[in-house]
């Protein structure tokens, strides 16, 4: 008998096992009062309000038809899987990968997609949600999964390639830690130390 459904999911239970999103986690990582206010007080985002976050439903909904085959070749991709719902009770996480690659040399690896101009860095939110689809793409294909690429479409589709390094494994452990905590305690996490990042934030009246 398989040891996964063809889902992506593991065979142990995924609905009563608690699990985090991958959006979940980068919002911690943005701000951890996200966590604090999303699970302990049970106020939601209502992100559908945010501009942002409807461009990139309306992003993902047309990507097939704007992302060219020649990316995918050009990364040495032989085989694509697009939206793949994964969930691991393991590493208590389950989310939809945009797309799950298969590459030459038979390693894999996730493709995100981002609304959003390329700055000459990658974001470390956008970092730490490409080590998370890897965890997932690693754990139940059991394949080995050495980097991610992110997509941005803003700036004429630059692709760009994430390479894994086993600190990066090591912080995201951490940080799935210190969400399920706080929801557990509902401790009052310290915020965000920049400031400008409070300006889009949904929670910005009520956060003290």
């Amino acid at each position: 008998m398989s040891d996964r459904f063809e889902s992506g999911c593991l065979f142990a239970d995924t609905e009563t096992t608690p699990m985090l999103t991958p959006s979940e986690i980068i919002e911690h990582i943005f701000c951890p009062r996200y966590t604090y206010f999303m699970h302990c007080l049970k106020i939601p985002q209502k992100e559908e309000q945010r501009y942002i976050v409807m461009k990139g439903r309306q992003l993902h909904n047309q990507r097939e038809k704007r992302n060219p085959e020649y990316l995918r070749k050009r990364i040495g991709c032989v085989k694509k899987e697009l939206n793949v719902y994964l969930a691991s009770p393991k590493i208590r996480v389950r989310g939809v990968v945009d797309e799950v690659l298969t590459l030459a040399d038979g390693s894999m690896a996730p493709l995100d997609y981002k609304y959003t101009q390329y700055r000459e860095w990658i974001f470390k939110t956008h970092r730490y949600q490409s080590v998370l689809y890897g965890m997932l793409i690693s754990e139940i294909y059991s394949k080995p999964v050495r980097r991610g690429y992110i997509c941005y479409v803003r700036t004429g589709a630059k692709l760009c390639e994430v390479i894994y390094k086993p600190q990066d494994y090591d912080y995201i452990s951490r940080i799935i830690e210190e969400i399920f905590r706080i929801i557990k305690t509902g401790e009052y996490p310290s915020g965000t130390r920049y400031s400008a990042q409070c300006v889009d934030c949904c929670y910005r009246n009520i956060c003290v």
